[in-house]
């Protein structure tokens, strides 16, 4: 079992304030919704599309009627958007460009029957059509503005991580080592980390500080290993790297490192966590990706049960001597 009692572990004032200070740093540039503003779009987010299609459809209702009443003089412009922006940052693009539509067409309905007279019978027209493309044009702007944020919101959850950190491209970047190393004859290194002990700081320090020792171990990783190596995080608390073009002797210094650093990070904010690593270099690789990632998973289990902490190595279809352990 990993779990350890909250009463076993221990973390100093000093390093609380270090965490906040650095949990503030890490997620300086996460949005919030602390605000009045942040609070009303995260309610409206958690409505259902059905909800929101409806109440933007009952202000477009009544929004012509009082359009209709007003007559020309008034402009209504603002109160046609409203709904627009609505369904088009909260459902999808083509459910605003419907009500592009039909604002537009309520505006032309309001006003033929408004009783206003113009100096060419075709201007009402004229100006549907470009209200029509005033709507479309924001539509169109404002569900692009979304995507990007929402893509740029999954870049900064991600920026610890090296750009190939899907498990399914380090996937394919495995395929290709296996083989170059049949072509080539060049040996390649993957690893498996787990962090142990990571549930007890989830449970006696909360998700908050699991999410931030996470992104600390990810961003250590990165930055100790070379701009060739790939790191990805498989799941939890497990990451994998790939080390192309390296031998067994340079992957022990490479991990001895990080799991140096790691562990001084880990001593300093007082967290229980340690890692237990396995290593598999590839000179002659195996015949799949699966049969590779399979016998590093089993190394770092080796190394779980026998007392954590520690880095299991092997040469493929070679054990290589005695497991390292990190003091």
């Amino acid at each position: 079992m990993e779990h350890l009692a909250c009463s076993e572990t221990k973390i100093e004032s000093s390093s609380e304030e270090s965490l906040v200070r650095m949990g503030g740093v890490i997620n300086k540039q996460e949005p919030t919704t602390d605000s009045s503003l942040g609070l009303v779009v995260d309610y409206l987010s958690k409505l259902p599309q059905s909800v929101l299609i409806s109440v933007a459809s009952l202000m477009v209702l009544l929004v012509g009627i009082l359009n209709h009443m007003a007559g020309p003089e008034i402009s209504s412009t603002i109160f046609y958007l409203i709904p627009i922006v609505l369904v088009t940052w909260f459902t999808r693009r083509s459910i605003g460009f419907a009500f592009s539509i039909l604002s537009a067409f309520t505006w032309l309905i309001a006003d033929l029957t408004s009783g206003a007279t113009h100096f060419n019978p075709d201007i009402p027209y004229w100006n549907g059509v470009a209200r029509l493309s005033s709507f479309f044009i924001l539509t169109f702007i404002l569900s692009t503005l979304k995507k990007h944020l929402k893509a740029r919101k999954g870049i900064f959850q991600n920026r610890f991580f090296d750009r190939h950190s899907k498990p399914k491209v380090l996937y394919e970047l495995v395929n290709m080592e296996i083989n170059r190393a049949r072509r080539y004859e060049h040996a390649f290194t993957v690893v498996c980390i787990d962090l142990d002990n990571f549930k007890t700081v989830n449970d006696c320090f909360g998700h908050s500080t699991g999410d931030i020792l996470l992104r600390l171990v990810a961003r250590t990783l990165q930055k100790n290993i070379r701009a060739t190596d790939t790191v990805a995080r498989l799941g939890g608390d497990e990451f994998a790297i790939l080390l192309p073009e390296t031998g067994r002797n340079v992957a022990e210094v490479i991990l001895q490192k990080v799991q140096k650093i790691n562990l001084e990070i880990m001593r300093r904010h007082g967290w229980p966590v340690t890692l237990s690593i396995g290593v598999v270099t590839s000179p002659s690789p195996p015949s799949t990706v699966d049969e590779t990632l399979r016998i590093s998973d089993q190394l770092m289990y080796t190394a779980k049960n026998g007392g954590k902490n520690s880095i299991q190595y092997e040469v493929f279809g070679k054990r290589e001597g005695p497991v390292m352990r990190a003091v």
